[in-house]
């Protein structure tokens, strides 16, 4: 499963994420030149490179990716870590989704942590 790590996504989250699983394939918006960019682009982006959308973002990026969805464009999928969330548990949960999820599992659907 290929991520991207929203903007707004803790940063220590991240680092246990590569800490923990050297192979997954997560890369952050800074580090795709998409600092400061609108949630519909980060979505689109997200989209056209075929990885999953982390992010803290409740309101805003759930509403854009079921827009995408209502318009039929692709949407390989969002997982929601609420800021409240226990760190450790969404570190485990992200872990098992990208350890034992195939690819396209996430598409279309938004997912909430803790699963």
């Amino acid at each position: 499963m290929r991520l991207l790590a929203d903007e707004n996504l803790d940063a220590d989250l991240v680092r246990a994420l590569r800490r923990r699983l050297p192979s997954l394939d997560i890369v952050g918006v800074q580090d795709v030149g998409l600092g400061g960019m609108d949630d519909p682009s980060v979505l689109a982006w997200a989209a056209d490179q075929g990885r999953v959308l982390v992010t803290h973002d409740v309101n805003t990026v759930t509403r854009y990716a079921y827009e995408r969805l209502d318009r039929g464009e692709l949407m390989p999928g969002v997982v929601i870590v609420p800021q409240l969330a226990a760190i450790a548990r969404c570190i485990d949960d992200l872990l098992l989704l990208a350890e034992c999820g195939e690819e396209g599992d996430c598409h279309g659907r938004v997912i909430f942590l803790p699963l």
